[in-house]
């Protein structure tokens, strides 16, 4: 079963959560109706990047590591695919 790790951000640079699903679009929309403390104080309503894992222990390991990284780290990885931090909800696979 697909899971997905993710990256959240309130705009371009600005405030960001990672986290991880099953549902990648479902639980977007969980964080866009405010049902994370997280991103409803910050705002955080783009999903601006994810990748898809095979099992849960791979996308655990993953979220973890990305947790762990310097902010600018995280910054690269995202305009490596998304260089304008544009929303890529229409891009989860079905």
């Amino acid at each position: 079963m697909q899971h997905f790790v993710y990256i959240m951000a309130s705009g371009p640079r600005g405030a960001i959560y990672i986290g991880r699903s099953r549902n990648l679009r479902a639980r977007v929309e969980q964080h866009r109706a405010g049902l994370s403390v997280h991103t409803s104080r910050y705002k955080i309503r783009w999903l601006v990047w994810f990748e898809v894992q095979d099992d849960f222990a791979t996308s655990l390991q993953r979220e973890r590591a990305l947790k762990r990284w310097r902010r600018d780290w995280k910054n690269q990885l995202i305009e490596a695919t998304n260089p304008h931090w544009q929303d890529i909800t229409a891009h989860i696979p079905i």
